[in-house]
């Protein structure tokens, strides 16, 4: 990672901190009450900085909540730039964070598989007192065992 870059990912995790102690403890609005700051990329020129946050609720209160956010942008900025001694701040642009909600759903694929597997095979644990030698087989369908 060059000097640039390492730069950068400490500006975004101090932008990340910041932001969030701000709407703690600075912001009024209640719709942003729940969020919670993932992580924030900040642009090489400092002009912009994306900041990804996690919304709870239902759909409407997730809107209300990025509404919120964007409504106390200009507000939060100037925070920052009472704590932040940078040339620039950068513009915030809030966005939904929806890593986890696609590991959920990765997480529900992969179960998903596993019960088609444990359907099509058994259950597949060979602890149970099953066993999977296909001499096994073989000497009960001869009628051996």
């Amino acid at each position: 990672m060059d000097k640039t870059n390492r730069r950068l990912a400490r500006l975004g995790e101090q932008f990340r901190r910041e932001i969030s102690v701000i709407l703690r403890r600075a912001v009024r609005d209640p719709r942003v009450q729940d969020v919670v700051v993932n992580s924030v990329e900040v642009t090489s020129d400092l002009w912009l900085a994306r900041v990804y946050v996690r919304l709870g609720g239902e759909e409407q209160e997730r809107r209300e909540a990025l509404q919120g956010l964007e409504a106390g942008a200009s507000f939060i900025r100037r925070e920052l730039a009472a704590v932040l001694h940078i040339r620039r701040i950068p513009e915030l642009r809030f966005l939904e964070d929806e890593t986890l909600a696609k590991a959920n759903r990765i997480e529900e694929i992969l179960q998903g598989l596993e019960v088609s597997r444990s359907e099509d095979h058994g259950d597949g644990d060979p602890e149970d007192g099953e066993t999977l030698d296909p001499a096994d087989d073989a000497t009960e369908e001869l009628g051996d065992g």
